[in-house]
């Protein structure tokens, strides 16, 4: 044999013998290492450290699980003393294993962070030799403060915490078996009595992890840690990882425990953590344990002689939609609209409306006597002497009347334009989960990604980037409003798998201060009934989630801007809800227009025709300028103009006098500048000035016409607020240079015209009716 392949044979040998040996190591880690935990219920915090501990190729053995929790309240109270009478049954199966290493953690507030697996946490251990046992160690002495100063002095300001520890087998029975244990004792004071006896630290060589080597406790720490990422030339779904980094003792924990009031913030860790998102993948879990939701066709359409509705799909999930009114709504009709374009069986619908409002319940019971037929029911609720808490506590008893399967939460601000919200967010499955909603251009969205300590907003390190959508995935946060969808499991009592001390969910807390007599609402303090209501799924270990995956699930509206003193104050939200302004007052072939210059015309030279305003536009606007009636005399004198005089007077009302000055400057900014800029090529003045912007009125009793003139303008728009032939008889506009006449003018399209020197043009007679138009004078 040449000896250039025997070389290469022998390398192959070795390759394949190195291999194997790895793989023996592997298995014989496994072996050796078990997980251990404690979880009577299944909660969503369980079910997260499930997944990270079989992530990560760990053996788990798990107590307790379906009994009854005897061991106190320790999320606020000390107690746990159960734990380690489960514990103790199991090491003393297992004691007689010398080489066993058992790796104790609580399972609800715990992430694995281990992508070496077994064996890295085999090799972080035996780095504490001659340790036999090691605890996490956290910044405070709990729960007896006064055992701080009977800590060895080498370590400092760290002290135990039994939510996380590892050692061998027999050394862990001895230390459990040192003496009777009550299922109410406090488990982290009885491991903390051990440690700070000199005899018995020193027999089982107990040590403490102070640096974070092994165990990450985050209560007091939250500062000192970041997510980092797994980095490298090629990174796809098998390599990509987070990991957690102290600084402080620039160490890679391997076990990340949410202790005290650090549940919040391993909430925020945890979407990265255990191969959850990273950046060069997105979302990791995204699709992990989706729910599917029957997709079958449905037919809606009513049975001649019946009020029925005939339907498949009876297998989709029954959901509650609880529609929320709680104060005045601006763009109240497209919201009711909203619903009713759903994706979603109607017959496995029920609505429950409820408002605080009078204002709308005109609209509400129309909606009602036009849909009843369609879903399931309707149930509509008004009282406007009701306070936010009832009206929403009411809605959670709604739920488990009518059988649901789910809860759908809708506040009116909530704008959800995606038909598919419901299926998607049911897909997730997950028990409480919401659509991501921001106002457009702000910050401003329905989650909170932080909490202060007395349970505020606070703005988390990634705020920014899931409101922008620069990161895509399903968030668990601490606080949702105004949309979400709930899991009806949570109202069920006899659910096995609510956590042991689970408290009936409620927007109302009973602790809170009395609101005062004799003062009015808006003094009064009350506690805000969203805050409580995730307060207590927070505390009850149900996890809540924000998902941004889809391009756009929809927006919020703005709610504080909206002047019920005015006459359709929805006119005047133009730059508060451009999105909501927009869809109702722009032409639907607006856009359109701006994409295909076939839909613009050019009726006389230089002069161009196209959609703008929609038929509501026009009559708003016409509208409010008869509310307000003061139109002017129509003569050279008009004090509303600096100087005094108009050369050529129209019978008019000017934006400003309405109050929508700056309103129209944005439109003509927003909507009328684009296709000037399309049209006439060069000319770019952004933002267009105009101090004439006005509504003229010619009626054939007031001012039938308008004499030739030139326009004070760069360039003029005139749109037409109502029919030619319909409204009024005659009218229109007549370049005397060209010839040529507009007569047949279109409701809400806009003539834009230079102005000045070469389009001389005139106001046609009208003959009867009353003709409406808007004009802008711009770049004077």
């Amino acid at each position: 044999m040449p000896q250039r392949a025997a070389i290469l044979i022998g390398s192959v040998l070795f390759l394949l013998s190195a291999s194997q040996s790895v793989a023996e190591e592997k298995a014989a880690a496994t072996d050796k290492l078990v997980v251990v935990t404690v979880a009577t219920h299944i909660t969503d915090g369980f079910q997260r450290f499930n997944r990270s501990v079989h992530l990560y190729g760990l053996k788990l053995e798990v107590l307790g699980l379906h009994q009854e929790w005897k061991g106190g309240d320790i999320a606020r109270l000390p107690g746990g003393g159960q734990k380690i009478r489960l514990l103790k049954k199991y090491l003393k199966s297992v004691s007689t294993q010398s080489d066993l290493v058992v790796l104790f953690t609580d399972s609800y507030d715990v992430i694995m962070s281990a992508p070496g697996g077994p064996e890295e946490i085999l090799a972080r251990f035996r780095a504490f030799e001659p340790a036999r046992v090691v605890f996490s160690s956290e910044k405070y002495c709990w729960p007896d403060p006064k055992l701080a100063s009977e800590y060895p002095k080498s370590d400092g300001k760290r002290y135990l915490n039994s939510g996380a520890f590892i050692g061998y087998a027999p050394d862990l029975y001895a230390i459990v078996s040192e003496r009777p244990v009550e299922d109410t004792d406090d488990d982290q004071l009885y491991y903390t009595k051990v440690y700070l006896n000199a005899d018995l630290r020193s027999k089982h060589s107990i040590r403490l992890d102070l640096l974070s080597e092994l165990f990450q406790n985050l209560n007091g720490a939250i500062d000192d840690v970041e997510i980092r990422f797994s980095q490298g030339p090629k990174i796809d779904e098998s390599t990509a990882d987070a990991f957690l980094f102290n600084r402080a003792t620039n160490s890679q924990p391997l076990v990340v425990h949410g202790n005290g009031n650090s549940k919040v913030p391993l909430n925020s860790l945890g979407n990265y953590l255990a191969k959850s998102w990273h950046p060069a993948t997105g979302c990791l879990t995204c699709e992990q344990d989706e729910k599917d939701i029957e997709h079958k066709k449905s037919s809606q359409n009513l049975v001649e002689g019946e009020e029925e509705v005939v339907e498949i799909a009876s297998s989709y999930p029954h959901v509650l939609i609880a529609v929320n009114v709680l104060k005045p709504t601006p763009f109240f009709a497209e919201f009711l609209e909203d619903i009713t374009l759903l994706d979603y069986p109607k017959g496995r619908i029920t609505l429950f409306i409820q408002s605080l409002v009078e204002l709308h319940s005109a609209e509400v019971e129309q909606f009602i006597d036009d849909y009843k037929s369609y879903y399931r029911s309707i149930r509509y609720i008004t009282n406007e002497k009701e306070v936010e808490w009832q009206l929403r506590n009411r809605y959670l008893d709604e739920v488990v009347r009518v059988g649901a399967d789910y809860l759908f939460v809708w506040d009116s601000e909530a704008r959800i334009t995606n038909a598919r919200t419901l299926q998607i967010l049911m897909q997730y499955n997950r028990t409480v989960v919401a659509p991501l909603l921001t106002r457009p251009n702000e910050l401003w969205s329905n989650f909170w990604g932080a909490l202060t300590h007395d349970g505020f907003y606070a703005r988390s390190t990634d705020y920014i980037q899931i409101v922008k959508n620069e990161r895509r995935g399903l968030w668990n946060v601490p606080h949702i409003s105004s949309a979400y969808l709930v899991n009806a499991s949570l109202f069920d009592e006899n659910s096995v798998n609510r956590a042991y001390n689970f408290r009936p969910l409620s927007y109302h807390d009973p602790n809170a201060p009395e609101k005062p007599k004799n003062t009015d609402k808006e003094s009064a303090p009350e506690v805000d009934p969203d805050m409580h209501f995730c307060r207590l799924l927070r505390e009850n270990g149900v996890f809540m989630y924000v998902s941004n995956l889809p391009d756009n699930f929809g927006h919020l509206a703005r709610l504080e801007t909206y002047d019920l003193s005015r006459r359709h104050p929805d006119f005047y939200e133009i730059y508060s809800n451009e999105i909501d302004w927009r869809r109702r007052y722009i032409h639907p072939n607006y856009s359109a227009a701006l994409l295909n210059e076939s839909i613009i015309e050019q009726p006389c030279p230089d002069v161009y025709w196209f959609p703008v305003g929609s038929p509501a536009f026009c009559q708003h606007l016409i509208e409010i300028m008869e509310h307000f009636g003061q139109w002017s005399g129509g003569k050279n004198y008009d004090p509303r103009l600096e100087g005094g005089y108009e050369n050529v007077p129209t019978r008019d009302i000017h934006m400003n006098q309405v109050g929508l000055d700056q309103q129209w400057l944005y439109f003509l900014r927003q909507y009328i500048r684009p296709m000037q800029e399309k049209l006439f090529t060069g000319y770019v003045h952004d933002p267009p000035r105009a101090t004439m912007n006005f509504v003229v009125r010619y009626h054939p009793n007031e001012q039938a016409n308008l004499r030739p003139h030139h326009d004070s303008s760069t360039y003029t728009i005139n749109i037409a607020l109502n029919r030619p032939k319909i409204d009024y008889q005659g009218g229109g506009c007549r370049f005397l240079r060209y010839n040529c006449s507009l007569t047949n003018l279109r409701l809400g399209w806009s003539l834009i015209h230079p102005g000045r020197l070469t389009h001389y043009h005139e106001g046609l007679t009208v003959t009867s009716g009353v003709r409406y138009i808007m004009v802008s004078f711009v770049d004077p």
